[in-house]
């Protein structure tokens, strides 16, 4: 067999890296060490192309280099490609092998079947998708409206609904009230009302955040909102539309801008919309009123009683997003949805579970939000977005005019993998490294960064309450390249196993300040450090650690965890960059002299280049 080399992420051999736009010329190379090569090929199909497979001869270049240059022709989309090499063995007879991707993709390996290739991706997009400053520049804080703050004077509750409870205290622990088939039967708040966050604006700047991520506010029956009732108004629980405009006002006023919680694949059973309960009138609803004007919203298989719903949740009818009236009524129309929230001063929405929504439907999103300047739509997507298959399509997220970028969650998991020492800083690295390549660039730098939200157990009760570890998790967090997002209460230690235990209301008697003031810091040292807000990236690892170099034209910062209870050494001969870096190796030996990272510590640096 020949020795082969193509590796993906190294400039030498594919240039430029990662995603690149339609029409965009990318030079191929790889080194063949063989005397007797007959041809080398690079094949390449787009996904769902006109063209099927195609197949370039690649120019004997010298000194073994291999080169061809293709440009994607067929538009946006996913390609895929791999190299053949046909050589003659010292019989003279003529062999194939066929270099293809690893499961990590990068370096690759060689194989001796076509039909066994795993090809590399090539993502192209359509255009690039800038997003405003305030947005680049942003440390985000999401809240869970009804378990932060109550800012009444006298504590009440606004409005309380029927058949719920309200907590006696709001150190007491969240429980659902189930009924033998799993339902809840009666909602639980604690009373975390519009207000509470105005009255909080000073805690938020202290903090340094400019900019939160708002669970749904709408008008519903539940706790967490996510069962619309009616889109067009707020949960008077929370307050009124005159409150939210003013408090839009006063965040606004203190640079804090604000992205809203669009629930668009389905409804409240109990809402205006279906009125199962009839709430809204005998004869409105569609479950009740076949002449319903939001009849057609809803698919029923026997009417009224069986209906489709979200993952056969009874109390979430499900929407028909082709529907023309539904999609005018949230987008469409002038007096839309999302053109009632943008006028009210809204910076933008995060769009729940986004793979239940047609790419048509968040094109058309996206349409209406570019109408208004400086908006921004993310989508919530667990998994990498750039490739995602949902209800057997391939997804358009992240090709151009849909999506700014995604919640980031492959990178919340990368985290906890190197913090619980599940995996080798290695595989993190090229797992992260995968990811750079995959997306655009743009997008991956609009991804909205966690390490926990309401979805999610909380981060410190994943890390077994270990504060030091939870420290690394919110600086590595503050460091990596997208928007940092804090769920609220993280920074002041709150823990929380699964929904609803993960929904605690905020600790405001009982703050860790010592996590508070770690994450203070490291929020001040991202605003002020151009390389963290705009820098490209390169990560690197020994077999200990695991380091990220952030990097602009003229400045750099590295970054390095060591997730082990004890020291680690890192000497510049253990290094492994997974791409080129813009330091010399002198610049790097200096740094990495004689350097050692105590355990469940880290290790920073700035300098110019």
């Amino acid at each position: 067999m020949p020795h082969v080399y193509y590796n993906s992420w190294i400039s030498d051999y594919k240039n430029p890296f990662g995603a690149v736009q339609q029409e965009e010329k990318v030079t191929f190379q790889m080194d063949i060490h063989e005397n007797q090569v007959i041809e080398a090929q690079f094949i390449i199909r787009k996904e769902n192309g006109s063209q099927g497979e195609e197949k370039y001869q690649m120019k004997d270049t010298g000194d073994n280099r291999f080169s061809c240059i293709y440009t994607p022709h067929e538009g946006k989309g996913l390609y895929f490609y791999y190299f053949s090499v046909k050589w003659k063995d010292d019989h003279g007879g003529e062999l194939t092998a066929y270099w293809g991707a690893s499961a990590v993709k990068g370096e690759g390996w060689l194989y001796q079947e076509q039909h066994e290739v795993i090809p590399y991706q090539l993502t192209c997009f359509e255009k690039e998708e800038q997003t405003p400053d305030w947005y680049r520049e942003a440390v985000f804080y999401q809240i869970f409206p009804d378990r932060f703050y109550n800012g009444n004077q006298d504590g009440k509750v606004n409005k309380p609904k029927r058949n719920s409870f309200i907590y006696g205290d709001t150190r007491d622990t969240p429980m659902y009230v189930r009924g033998s088939k799993g339902e809840i039967l009666r909602w639980d708040f604690y009373g975390g009302n519009l207000e509470g966050i105005r009255q909080k604006i000073p805690y938020l700047k202290d903090l340094g955040i400019n900019a939160i991520y708002l669970n749904p506010i709408f008008q519903a029956a539940s706790n967490h909102r996510y069962d619309t009732a009616d889109y067009m108004k707020v949960d008077p629980m929370l307050g009124d539309e005159a409150l939210f405009r003013e408090i839009m006002e006063d965040l606004h006023e203190e640079g804090i801008h604000v992205i809203l919680d669009g629930v668009f694949s389905h409804v409240g059973r109990n809402s205006i919309y279906f009125n199962y309960d009839g709430t809204y009138g005998e004869d409105k609803g569609a479950y009740r009123n076949l002449d319903s004007p939001y009849y057609p919203w809803f698919s029923f298989s026997e009417y009224p009683d069986k209906y489709a719903s979200w993952w056969g949740i009874d109390d979430l009818p499900e929407v028909d997003k082709s529907n023309k009236e539904f999609q005018d009524y949230i987008y469409q129309d002038d007096n839309s949805v999302i053109d009632k929230w943008s006028r009210l001063g809204v910076d933008g929405w995060r769009l729940d579970v986004a793979d239940e929504l047609p790419d048509e439907f968040i094109s058309g999103i996206r349409h209406k939000l570019d109408q208004y300047p400086e908006k921004v739509l993310i989508g919530e997507v667990w998994e990498d977005a750039s490739n995602k298959i949902a209800y057997e399509k391939r997804r358009q997220y992240i090709l151009g005019n849909h999506l700014h970028g995604v919640m980031n969650y492959p990178f919340r998991n990368t985290v906890l993998d190197l913090l619980q020492l599940e995996k080798s800083p290695q595989e993190l690295c090229q797992r992260l490294t995968q990811l750079h390549e995959n997306y655009p660039k743009d997008v991956l730098f609009n991804n909205l960064n966690n390490i926990g939200t309401h979805d999610t157990k909380r981060i410190y009760t994943f890390l077994g309450e270990d504060k030091e570890r939870l420290k690394l998790a919110l600086s590595f967090l503050l460091i990596a390249p997208g928007i940092p997002c804090i769920y609220y209460g993280d920074e002041a230690g709150l823990t929380g196993e699964q929904d609803p235990d993960n929904r605690k209301f905020f600790p405001w008697e009982d703050m860790d300040t010592d996590i508070f003031k770690h994450c203070q810091k490291w929020i001040a040292e991202r605003k002020q450090n151009n390389t963290l807000k705009y820098g490209d990236f390169v990560l690197f690892h020994t077999d200990d650690v695991l380091g990220m170099l952030r990097f602009t034209d003229d400045e750099y910062t590295i970054y390095i965890i060591n997730p082990h209870d004890a020291e680690k050494s890192c000497h510049f001969d253990d290094l492994q960059f997974l791409r080129e870096v813009p330091l010399t190796d002198e610049v790097i030996k200096g740094i990495f002299n004689n350097l050692t990272v105590h355990g469940k510590s880290d290790f920073f640096v700035t300098g110019k280049i």
